[in-house]
């Protein structure tokens, strides 16, 4: 071994070289000389053979330290004459894993791999009413269910997939092509078996040969008080049936909460409002006002304004993760007295008359009046 060329200058690098610099300069010295760029050069084989030799101990920190030390010779006591393989390109796995993102090379598959089932999503539509108590809602679910017939396997009973005649059970297949390059290898998913490497000579006859049936069942979710709209509630394992013996996935339920005709909702907040008469507002007292649990008392103080909120803690919405619930704020509108009699005028003239206001009425004029007034009284 001898006469071979030191590795260091094969790959054009320095001894003190770092692992990222050996790489880079095996990287364009393989896709230079690899040999499905030069297709019948024997030049250009027998490099690249020696650059992947050279990167092959290089890349190694143990047999690089063994290299530096002893050389060449080195391998003759601690690796024997063929520590690589390299007469027989093994070195080919980590051109095709760099050039091709590192799934490229055709691998035997003995059994594809279990997949995950989907998941799933179902919207619920509740009142205020429901989304502030909670409840037990249960909804039809049609889904994915493993095969019982065939177990999931796709097979007739009694019978088993065979091995893909075109990909040999490794889901791929590889085409060259000439380019401007040279010869180029595209790898790409077996167009006969669907990237399963094998093939399902008698599919089951309940599931075509899928594997899973698609079948409806009655299924219950709890919602927690105090749910709002855009909220999602998980129910693990309640998804699609996974492919090959792959688990279930997940079913999702969102909640859409209907808007109310009394009540609107900020966050765990309610807002309402609430008429109380004149009397009312201005002498003070109780009121029955309506609240998302029923009805509660209102205790209006005196001199209430038209627009002033009055809060009741607690009677809002429940807090969905456990914490204090929300208020009721109740804005006051107060109702001007209509169609009074006789009676109830006098006694509001003698009530204005108290307190110094001077109330002016008559009656409006009428339409000869006016016109009468707008040609300067003719």
């Amino acid at each position: 071994m001898n006469d071979k060329r030191d590795y260091y200058e094969i790959l054009g690098v320095s001894r003190d070289a770092n692992q990222n610099d050996i790489k880079r300069a095996y990287r364009r010295l393989a896709l230079e000389h690899h040999p499905d760029v030069n297709s019948g050069n024997a030049e250009a084989e027998a490099r690249f053979k020696e650059i992947n030799e050279a990167y092959q101990v290089l890349s190694d920190p143990e047999k690089r330290e063994v290299y530096d030390h002893y050389g060449h010779s080195g391998f003759d006591q601690t690796y024997g004459t063929d520590f690589g393989g390299f007469g027989d390109f093994s070195g080919f796995g980590d051109i095709f894993d760099m050039f091709f993102g590192g799934g490229a090379r055709a691998q035997t598959r003995t059994h594809p791999s279990a997949e995950r089932g989907n998941d799933l999503r179902y919207d619920v539509e509740l009142t205020l009413e429901e989304a502030a108590h909670g409840l037990d809602h249960t909804f039809r679910l049609t889904r994915l269910e493993t095969c019982e017939t065939c177990q999931g396997s796709g097979a007739q009973p009694g019978t088993q997939p065979e091995t893909c005649s075109l990909c040999h059970g490794s889901g791929q297949v590889r085409q060259q092509q000439q380019t401007f390059l040279g010869t180029q290898i595209r790898i790409t998913t077996c167009p006969k078996c669907h990237g399963e490497g094998r093939v399902i000579g008698q599919p089951c006859h309940t599931c075509n040969g899928q594997g899973r049936v698609r079948k409806a069942s009655d299924k219950t979710v709890h919602i927690p008080p105090g749910v709002d709209t855009g909220m999602r509630i998980r129910l693990a394992g309640e998804g699609d049936s996974g492919l090959r013996g792959g688990p279930h996935g997940d079913l999702y339920v969102i909640t859409h909460v209907h808007k109310h005709d009394i009540f609107e909702r900020r966050g765990n907040d309610l807002w309402c409002e609430h008429k109380i008469s004149f009397s009312l507002a201005a002498l003070g007292g109780s009121d029955e006002v309506k609240t998302i649990d029923g009805p509660e008392e209102l205790h209006v103080a005196p001199g209430t304004q038209p627009g002033e909120v009055y809060t009741l803690r607690g009677k809002g919405m429940p807090d969905p993760s456990g914490g204090h619930a929300g208020n009721l704020n109740v804005v006051v509108k107060v109702e001007t007295p209509t169609h009074l009699n006789d009676e109830q005028k006098t006694l509001l003239r003698q009530f204005a008359a108290s307190r110094g206001e001077e109330i002016r009425e008559g009656r409006g004029k009428g339409f000869f009046e006016r016109v009468k007034d707008a040609f300067g009284g003719l």
